[in-house]
């Protein structure tokens, strides 16, 4: 186990860029505003979708293309940093016309239709990611 108390700090709120990868697109963002540790929110809609469910047994992802548009129902992250740049870790939840639901691990390929985002620092704390070798992720150091 791993634990670190932590202070929030400053934040930053606004919508991102129709027709652009929502993955790319925030961590632009985490890269223009110097956020190296926090936490993402945003609401909206995708033109199409790309989510990876990880394998444990074989340590890989798998992706599944979702080729409609969804609305984003939740997206939940982390920023943090992997390679000496900001990294984001996002889960994301969409729902189709008929209020069926996807979720999974935010890949690059999901592409914008609408999305209002909140990035939130957590000052005092830089969490580094580096390759776990029980899970094969890219996990926070100790």
């Amino acid at each position: 186990m791993m634990i670190r108390q932590v202070e929030f700090g400053k934040g930053f709120v606004g919508r991102l860029s129709y027709g652009a990868d929502l993955l790319s697109e925030l961590t632009a963002l985490c890269l223009e505003k110097d956020v190296t540790c926090g936490r993402i929110e945003a609401i909206g809609a995708v033109q199409k979708a790309r989510i990876g469910f990880y394998n444990q047994a074989n340590h890989e992802y798998e992706f599944m293309t979702l080729d409609q548009p969804l609305e984003i129902t939740n997206l939940t992250g982390n920023v943090s940093i992997r390679d000496d740049k900001p990294m984001i870790h996002a889960h994301v939840t969409l729902g189709d016309r008929d209020g069926k639901a996807y979720g999974g691990h935010l890949a690059p390929g999901t592409i914008i239709f609408a999305c209002e985002y909140m990035i939130q620092r957590i000052e005092g704390a830089v969490y580094i990611r580096d390759v776990d070798e029980q899970t094969g992720l890219p996990l926070w150091k100790s």
